[in-house]
């Protein structure tokens, strides 16, 4: 074991690439103990340098520090998301605590930050380039925000609170993934699926098989509220079932979680000198204070709750009822999407085949803007038999990294769509980027073509922008590498990428019916984002009303917290104080499934969806009217940002793309709500 790890020496494959082929469930336990022992030792052996502190032998070693630790945790958490098992679970709930540990003794360590607290003292007189000095300024300013200046006491209490925060998000999302697969809907025959497209009945008998029961039918839950069948089942009895399951899992479980979780973030972060969690936290982004965040939210309530209270009478009037529910909202906008757009979503999903919108759409789309091309590298084995290889190569032919896309969904992974990178971009370390998009889409039954929603077109497109980030990535230093920029910032450059889904060049390229080959008819484009526009109060609503729930948790005051069974309540209340609480329109995440906040990192982040997307429409104006080539345009969106990560100012990367500060109607222009 000791010899053989995979994990104990650097990957001999190309770019990196872990050995897959040899990595075991029982190499993990080994790697993180070897690894978290190695770089504490490292890190000792800074602090402990009998040298006066320089940028080389303090800021630049503990870059290169915890190289096994880095690539058993990359590998890891990849699986726990993709992959997992019972034996997998019970190591990361034995683990995650004992790396929050590990990480309370880098961030705390008195020796190393008296290093780092001395030369960034003097950071003037280094004689360090811009890159450098930024990230000396990034390992010195966590360190403070992480608790370097507190007392001893203080910082014991600390490590207590972040070994709980980090056993509870284990639990949170152990939960969510049980409660999911348990609310799974279990349907006897066919005919109940009346409404859905064929392929969609055929997935849903061959989830029924993979699960073990022959000759029925399954409907497994999305991770958010609205589930994507809504809009088609013709059984309103069977459209209540499918969203009650939804808005109450993990209702019972994760209820007390996401309590414990709001009340150990609070007191953290009055031990840290903030009132709040959200503070804590905002005080590091690129929104910098609570208020700007809270005035954000509040500037768009109202368009929001006004354009849904529009599109609700529509629906009303199209159902012949008063008020259309939560449960038939999705289905009557469909009708009234054909009745005012004619655009009917079975009618576009023969169009959207996977293999055409990402060969044809989302590479081409990437080639188109900036140059690059894609290898498909079948000789090199992933971490599961859905997710394939490609190598990337720049508009030069120089080779840029590896890209993984793993698209479809299974039982052992987790819901929802995201990037990750299994092997950073660094100049210092010698490494290109090897990163990993993953969607949760339906299997067909062997054979069959995979067809797509266009709301899944937006998330392949959407989730790629992400790997882009990475794959351009050009720094030096591991730590400001690619998409590892602030929590509001992050998702900017993904939603700039949406854009390219449905640009005229790139749609007419994949929108091809799979059967016949025939293109797209010219007038659905048109009508496809005429009929986007009915649907975006709904949308608004839905997205505000998940971002005001975490705001609401994680604004919190430590001793505020409600009782462990309070969590419904204290929902209720904040949609209540913020004007969201439209009975028709569910959170998008309501707190017994909000993963991405208590078992993940978006925790009093999730604003920074709407807070990206202000400068993504801004962005895409820029695109749009700047006078230049796309393909110069690319240029500059690449170079004066996707390529610099994290190593300069992300706001003054946007300055540097569209020329000056971000304004909101372009966001306000985009989702119809500027009249």
């Amino acid at each position: 074991m000791t010899t053989s790890n995979p994990f104990f020496e650097p990957s001999e494959l190309p770019y990196g690439l872990p050995p897959f082929a040899r990595i075991r469930t029982e190499h993990f336990r080994p790697a993180f103990a070897r690894g978290m022992a190695e770089q504490l030792d490292e890190v000792a052996a800074i602090g402990a340098c009998a040298e006066p502190a320089t940028f080389e032998n303090t800021v630049e070693a503990l870059e290169r520090s915890g190289a096994v630790l880095g690539r058993v945790c990359r590998v890891f958490f990849n699986k726990v998301a993709t992959d997992t098992d019972e034996e997998i679970q019970a190591i990361e709930v034995e683990i995650a605590p004992r790396l929050a540990a590990h990480d309370d003794a880098l961030l705390l360590d008195s020796a190393l930050f008296a290093r780092l607290d001395a030369l960034f003292e003097r950071r003037a007189q280094l004689g360090c380039d811009a890159e450098q000095l930024r990230l000396l300024e990034r390992h010195h300013t966590s360190r403070v925000r992480a608790g370097a200046r507190l007392a001893p006491e203080q910082q014991r209490r600390l490590r207590e609170l972040n070994a709980a925060i980090a056993a509870r998000s284990t639990e949170f999302g152990q939960n969510l993934r049980a409660a999911t697969a348990a609310a799974a809907l279990v349907l006897d025959s066919a005919e109940e699926l009346a409404g859905l497209p064929a392929d969609q009945v055929a997935a849903a008998a061959a989830n029924a098989r993979a699960l073990g029961h022959e000759g029925k039918f399954v409907l497994p839950l999305k991770n958010f509220s609205q589930q994507t069948e809504l809009a088609a089942l013709d059984d309103p009895a069977l459209r209540a079932r499918l969203l009650a399951a939804s808005l109450g899992r993990g209702a019972d479980t994760n209820g007390p979680v996401a309590v414990a979780l709001a009340a150990l973030r609070a007191e953290r972060a009055a031990l840290l000198g903030y009132p709040s969690h959200a503070a804590w936290e905002v005080a590091d982004r690129t929104a910098g204070t609570t208020g700007a965040v809270e005035d954000l939210l509040g500037r768009l309530v109202a368009p929001a709750t006004a354009n849904a209270a529009r599109e609700g009478a529509a629906l009303a009037e199209a159902a012949g009822v008063p008020e259309v529910g939560a449960a038939d909202w999705q289905y009557y906008s469909e009708r009234v999407r054909k009745e005012r757009f004619a655009v009917d979503a079975s009618v576009l999903r023969p169009y959207l085949e996977l293999e055409a919108v990402l060969h044809d759409g989302v590479f081409h789309a990437a080639g188109l803007v900036y140059g690059i091309t894609f290898t498909a590298r079948p000789d090199l084995v992933s971490y599961h038999p859905d997710a394939r290889v490609w190598e990337v190569h720049d508009a030069d032919g120089s080779p840029l990294g590896l890209y993984i896309g793993d698209f479809h969904a299974r039982e052992s992974k987790r819901g929802g769509a995201w990037m990750d990178a299994l092997v950073p971009q660094s100049r210092l370390l010698g490494d290109k980027p090897v990163v990993v998009n993953n969607l949760n889409v339906a299997k067909s039954p062997a054979g069959e073509p995979v067809l797509l929603t266009w709301s899944e077109v937006h998330t392949l497109f959407h989730e790629f922008g992400h790997a882009l980030h990475g794959l351009f990535s050009d720094v030096r230093y591991p730590l400001l590498s690619g998409a590892r920029v602030p929590r509001d910032f992050v998702e900017f450059p993904s939603q700039v990428n949406e854009v390219w889904a449905d640009w005229p060049e790139v749609l007419a390229h994949y929108a091809r019916h799979h059967v016949t080959g025939e293109p797209m008819p010219p007038e659905l484009p048109a009508r496809l984002r005429e009929a986007e526009t009915f649907g975006a109060g709904f949308r608004m609503v839905e997205h505000q009303a998940a971002a005001v729930l975490d705001w609401a948790w994680h604004s919190l005051a430590h001793g505020d917290a409600p009782d462990a069974g309070g969590a419904a309540a204290f929902e209720a209340a904040a949609l209540e104080r913020y004007g969201l609480a439209v009975a028709a329109i569910p959170p998008r995440y309501r707190t017994g499934y909000f993963s991405h906040v208590f078992a993940g990192g978006y925790a009093a982040g999730y604003y920074g969806y709407r807070w990206a997307e202000v400068l993504d429409a801004d962005t895409v104006r820029w695109f749009r009217e700047n006078g230049r080539t796309i393909r110069e345009s690319g240029e500059i969106f690449r170079r004066e940002l996707l390529s610099r990560g994290n190593s300069v100012d992300p706001l003054d990367a946007f300055r540097a793309v569209v020329g000056r500060e971000p304004e909101l109607a372009p966001l306000l222009a985009r989702h119809g709500l500027d009249g």
